[in-house]
């Protein structure tokens, strides 16, 4: 699949089979991390709810790889579940991140770009958004946490689905996309990859590229460095493999949603979105994660029918139902360089 990723005002052509689609970084601009400073906040300590029984998950996934264990996906759910991060952004592509221990109250900033504090950086609108990885399908009533939980399943499992067509049995079957001849590198700035190493997909959702992989670094582990050094770490450690799908389904990118607020209701289309066919639904998360090869192509694109197929039968598996909005056959994906 080609990915395009729009973050940082620049673009990156991914072609991947499976891609996570945050790049950050992209620009000319030096930068800097001071993990060193802390700022203390009082949140108290939060509990990620279980989802889903063990005999359920393997119920949903019954020819997945053993890597991928229920066991593994709660202790992410509820490690993750511990942090959340604040990210702004001054004028075009001068960022900072602030990760936040919500088991201990301890704030750290673990990006904070060279330009951060000149004079014509803080001139510039600041634009920021907070993501709390422990609303991760606990954000709202039983019914909206099992459709996101089921759409967030429907995802994962096209990405590294490797059986029958129409089965439904052959999600997670893959730790890392089959050719691993490229090395997945980009000029990044703040993210460089490492020589001799490489960014291709990993994990439920294939994490590729070296800025992917830094960002995530951060965001997850509040060092960009531990997965720019150690790629194989997500095809090696399966908690950190389902944390890296989690973040990605909870984190914005510049000029989309997170799918967690399309499936909770947090977003609400604009008047552009509108006269773009875009709404909010499970097919809004095609949009985001693939859009450009997926979307506006009408009812048949194969893909597309895939993951809705696999929505439909987790629904139904988890005691729910859904049909509003679950196609995105007719919404306009986002094009790089349109601010929408």
């Amino acid at each position: 699949m080609l990915y395009k990723l729009f973050l940082n005002g620049k673009v990156i052509a991914c072609t991947i089979c499976m891609a996570l689609l945050l790049c950050v970084s992209c620009s000319n601009a030096g930068s800097s991390t001071n993990k060193s400073s802390t700022i203390q906040s009082k949140e108290p300590n939060a509990t990620a709810a279980i989802l889903i029984n063990e005999k359920l998950f393997n119920t949903l996934f019954p020819q997945r790889n053993k890597f991928y264990t229920y066991s593994s996906f709660i202790k992410a759910i509820n490690e993750l579940g511990q942090i959340k991060v604040k990210i702004t952004r001054r004028a075009v592509s001068v960022y900072q991140i602030i990760r936040t221990d919500k088991s201990t109250g301890k704030a750290t900033i673990v990006r904070q770009d060279e330009d951060w504090n000149e004079a014509w950086a803080k001139t510039k609108p600041d634009s920021s958004y907070e993501v709390d990885f422990g609303k991760f399908c606990a954000e709202k009533d039983e019914l909206t946490n099992n459709k996101e939980l089921a759409a967030f399943f429907a995802n994962i499992a096209h990405e590294t689905r490797g059986g029958t067509d129409d089965t439904f049995t052959d999600g997670l079957m893959y730790i890392h996309e089959k050719n691993t001849s490229s090395a997945y590198v980009a000029e990044n700035d703040e993210y460089p990859p490492v020589p001799n190493k490489k960014y291709y997909g990993r994990g439920p959702v294939q994490l590729s590229y070296n800025g992917n992989y830094g960002y995530a670094g951060d965001c997850i582990l509040g060092d960009s460095k531990i997965l720019l050094n150690n790629p194989d770490l997500i095809e090696t450690d399966p908690v950190l493999a389902f944390k890296t799908a989690i973040y990605f389904w909870m984190t914005p990118q510049t000029h989309k949603p997170s799918a967690h607020d399309v499936m909770v209701g947090v977003w609400q289309p604009k008047a552009s979105d509108k006269a773009k066919g875009r709404a909010p639904g499970f097919g809004m998360t095609i949009n985001i994660i693939n859009g450009e090869v997926e979307c506006n192509k009408g009812e048949e694109n194969y893909s597309m029918k895939d993951r809705m197929k696999f929505y439909q039968y987790f629904l139904g598996k988890l005691g729910a139902k859904d049909t509003a909005n679950c196609s995105c056959g007719k919404m306009q994906p986002y094009i790089y360089g349109v601010n929408e």
